[in-house]
């Protein structure tokens, strides 16, 4: 029972118009479901992914007013996303000149040739020549950018803990997840980044560990990252279930987000991660032709529809 790669990762945002047009309009990805937080629902969930939302192509936010994270050790550092060969990085980096997104220079770590950028409130994200890695991407034909270029999907995804040793046991005595190279950290060669794979790994299917003892902790806020969710097959769900109860790993049980199924779990280091199910996905509820352009809650919250709505701001 192997976990597929990376699902989805979810931040916050405090300024949530901005981000929508800096998700859609600046990197070209699809708002495909435009829904609340559904244990706070004062405020949106939005998730960008691919043409139809492609589990492993999602990057989702929260919208909190949040103050700005306090970076640290003890959360997730930075959100790859992968795109097709040096040109396409080339691409990119021309385009974030034009637009006057902060990025660094095109530089190669861990075997592959990147392009470190943030969004307008710091998310610390990395465009990456993965090789092709994972799923064919669908591309969004109204995508402001040219389909060669655009965004494929997520990975790998770095996390930064103060010692390795907790969170190797949890992720490969529990979460079948293998160790399979380290490097030096881009910012402080003295530091390791150790690299964790599912399955039969690849960029989208990695969880890269920088140990870092002498950061301080970070403290959660906006551009900052709130979890990371790995994909299972829908049929090993019950069985993952299962598996955390039984080697008393303490979780959430079965949540049911309705486009998916979940269970999170916080790793020792304090990282908070979740279980996703690739199905039923977001066509279950509305027409693929039209995803992400109205607002949708799950069943459950559909008899107060009209309060949640009406404390929400338009977005467009």
């Amino acid at each position: 029972m192997d976990l597929l790669g990376i699902h989805h990762l979810t931040a916050i945002s405090a300024k949530i118009r901005e981000n929508h047009r800096f998700y859609t309009q600046t990197l070209g990805m699809r708002l495909v479901k435009r829904s609340v937080n559904q244990d706070d629902v004062r405020a949106y969930h939005l998730f960008y992914a691919d043409a139809k939302g492609s589990p492993g192509t999602d990057l989702t936010f929260f919208d909190w007013p949040a103050p700005r994270e306090q970076r640290g050790t003890r959360s997730l550092v930075c959100t790859g996303l992968r795109v097709a060969g040096p040109a396409a990085l080339t691409w990119w980096a021309s385009r974030f000149d034009e637009l006057g997104v902060r990025h660094g220079a095109m530089a190669e770590h861990d075997g592959r040739l990147m392009l470190n950028f943030e969004d307008p409130e710091g998310q610390r994200l990395a465009l990456i020549d993965a090789g092709g890695a994972g799923d064919p991407p669908v591309a969004w034909a109204r995508s402001p950018v040219p389909v060669e270029h655009q965004i494929r999907g997520l990975g790998p995804i770095m996390m930064s803990a103060p010692m390795l040793e907790p969170t190797d046991v949890l992720l490969t005595k529990v979460l079948h997840m293998h160790q399979v190279r380290d490097y030096p950290h881009p910012e402080n060669p003295s530091n390791k980044v150790h690299v964790f794979a599912m399955g039969k790994g690849g960029a989208h299917a990695e969880l890269h560990v920088a140990v870092q003892p002498d950061l301080r902790e970070a403290r959660q806020g906006a551009g900052g990252v709130h979890h990371v969710a790995f994909r299972t097959p829908d049929a090993d769900y019950d069985a993952w279930a299962e598996r955390l109860t039984e080697l008393g790993i303490s979780n959430s049980g079965k949540v049911d987000r309705y486009w998916f199924r979940s269970l999170y779990l916080r790793e020792p280091n304090g990282v908070l991660f979740e279980i996703a199910t690739d199905g039923p996905g977001f066509a279950v509820d509305e027409d693929p032709a039209t995803l992400g352009e109205k607002i949708v809650l799950p069943p459950f919250l559909e008899g107060r529809r009209e309060e949640i709505v009406g404390n929400l701001l338009p977005i467009d």
